[in-house]
């Protein structure tokens, strides 16, 4: 039995195991297969991105031996690549070193091609940053400029309409204007003569300190990449500091603003019980007022009250029309008497509510002192 018999045997075996399995190893098998396949399509991509660049770009030749591949190896994959497959071809793939020398040549490649375009686009952003600042500049010195105009020629020359005196004025503002942007341009002129004599020695400085760079040694930038690593671990410490510090900041501000709306609402209440206190001043003054007017008319109405039980204590027994009319007037007096001391009744009613009203003012004055005072 030859080799490709003995392969179909063992193909259509293995074809005749693979069906007897179930459905969820076989979606297994596929997985894992396709997974291999797309690794093996990247390296494949990779290895032939690689040999164009090879083809394209005149390399030197230790480039090559770089990647660690011989120049029979290489010729022997182009036409391996190039020729269809054959059963008794042996499979030629490359080493691991090797494929990670690739991976490694062609990240150095894509770290190159973004710093190229980051630098691109830095420039490019810095050139359009100066384009607006320019425009943004110019903008404003024309608005200047106009309002110059408008303050100093327009509203003069709209008083004095067709007269010589304007058209002289107007004629001496262009001038002044014309002489302004001579003396403007001179100085950027000079300006950018000295920019250019910087921009020469920067660049003899430049040129000067890449020649020392070429001459360092491998010690020196080790040692630069150790302070390096130092300054970042600085860095990254004082950003900690200051992400700390925001977020006090932040809890303080909060703080903050709660004792304010704390204030804002004593405040509020101070000035409402402050008007409440003058309200209820003025209401006892009035009542003061009026429990001195009711202890006055008590007073009288004692005294007359007094004088009229004296006078019937020393009363004689009158004749019968005299008594008659004293009674008379006897029943209106007492009818007086109980008038008054209902109005007395009434006055203590008043007086007592009155003094309960000031007992709560009282308190709340007590109670608004006692706010007060942790404040201070």
């Amino acid at each position: 039995m030859t080799d490709e018999d003995s392969e179909s045997v063992h193909t259509d075996s293995q074809t005749g195991e693979d069906s007897e399995l179930p459905v969820i190893q076989l979606c297994g098998l596929v997985e894992e297969l396709s997974y291999g396949n797309s690794a093996l399509k990247t390296e494949t991509e990779m290895f032939e991105k690689y040999c164009c660049k090879l083809e394209s770009r005149e390399y030197r030749p230790l480039r090559i031996s770089d990647v660690k591949i011989t120049a029979a190896e290489f010729a022997q994959l182009r036409s391996r690549r190039k020729s269809k497959p054959r059963a008794g071809d042996r499979m030629i793939s490359l080493s691991v070193e090797q494929k990670l020398d690739l991976v490694q040549k062609e990240l150095e490649d894509m770290k190159d091609e973004l710093r190229h375009m980051r630098a691109n686009a830095e420039r490019d952003l810095q050139y359009h940053e100066a384009i607006i600042e320019e425009a943004d500049i110019r903008w404003t010195e024309v608005q200047r400029a106009v309002h110059d105009f408008e303050k100093d020629i327009l509203r003069t020359i709209s008083k004095k309409k067709g007269s010589i005196l304007a058209t002289e004025k107007v004629l001496k503002y262009i001038e002044y204007m014309n002489h302004r942007r001579d003396n403007l341009r001179d100085k950027l002129r000079l300006k950018n003569i000295s920019l250019k004599v910087q921009r020469k020695k920067l660049l003899l400085q430049l040129r000067q300190k890449e020649e020392v760079g070429e001459a360092l040694h491998d010690v020196d930038f080790q040692q630069l990449k150790i302070e390096n690593a130092q300054f970042l671990e600085t860095i990254e410490a004082r950003n900690q500091e200051l992400i700390q510090l925001k977020l006090s900041s932040g809890n303080t501000l909060q703080i903050l603003n709660a004792y304010k709306s704390k204030l804002h609402r004593a405040v509020e209440m101070f000035i409402c019980l402050g008007k409440e206190i003058l309200l209820r001043k003025e209401l006892l003054e009035k009542i003061d007022k009026e429990t001195i007017q009711v202890e006055e008319d008590r007073a009288k109405a004692e005294a007359a009250n007094k004088k009229l039980r004296k006078q019937l204590a020393e009363f004689r027994a009158p004749q019968v029309m005299v008594y008659l009319r004293e009674k008379i007037l006897n029943v209106e007096m007492e009818k007086t008497i109980k008038m008054w001391e209902r109005k007395v009744e009434i006055a203590e009613m008043s007086l007592k509510g009155y003094r309960k009203a000031w007992d709560k003012i009282k308190a709340s004055n007590e109670e608004l002192q006692a706010i007060g005072s942790p404040g201070k």
